[in-house]
């Protein structure tokens, strides 16, 4: 275990997780503003939680949290990392399983990775959130990210142009918010 909260644990990805990941992945929904390739295969789930199991949550490049419900030991979802080589800096990125939306877990899990990096020494974190993607901008409205940018990015799996919003959260702004 890495981070645990009140309902969830975050943690590394293990085989078991392999076929709910696969699912919520595979689910256009959940796939619909992400820039992976969907569905996902067993196998291909497999090959991507091995090499997630294998990064460091602390070194510069991505690590992906498995967000696990407490309640019930399901994998509901996962919280990405990449983290910048100095490590002052991270962009952050989430996904949750259809069925498991709107209940909170979300918001619960990045504010648990936030308070993590902040107080690992983390100076700023940023998110990209495709403009029709309007509930996870919304989320991270209300943890405390603000509006910087937006641009138009050609996302080739899909083949569609979009337009990407880029939010910032710095640590002084964060901790001022957590403490509140």
């Amino acid at each position: 275990m890495l981070i645990d909260t009140a309902r969830l644990r975050l943690r590394r990805f293990q085989p078991a997780d392999i076929p709910a990941f696969a699912a919520y992945r595979s689910d256009p929904e959940v796939a619909r503003y992400q820039e992976w390739d969907f569905p996902l295969s067993l196998e291909s789930a497999g090959r991507l939680l091995r090499r997630y199991a294998r990064s460091d949550p602390a070194g510069p490049g991505w690590f992906q949290y498995a967000v696990e419900l407490k309640a019930d030991g399901c994998l509901l979802g996962d919280v990405a990392v990449h983290r910048q080589p100095g490590g002052g800096e991270a962009e952050i990125g989430f996904s949750l399983a259809r069925d498991r939306q709107g209940h909170g877990y979300a918001s619960e899990a990045v504010r648990a990775v936030l308070r993590d990096l902040v107080g690992a020494g983390l100076r700023t974190v940023s998110a990209e959130c495709d403009v029709r993607n309007q509930r996870s901008a919304r989320l991270l409205k209300r943890i405390g990210f603000e509006f910087e940018s937006q641009r138009a990015v050609f996302i080739r799996g899909k083949r569609e142009w979009t337009d990407l919003q880029m939010f910032t959260l710095s640590a002084e702004k964060w901790e001022v918010l957590d403490k509140g």
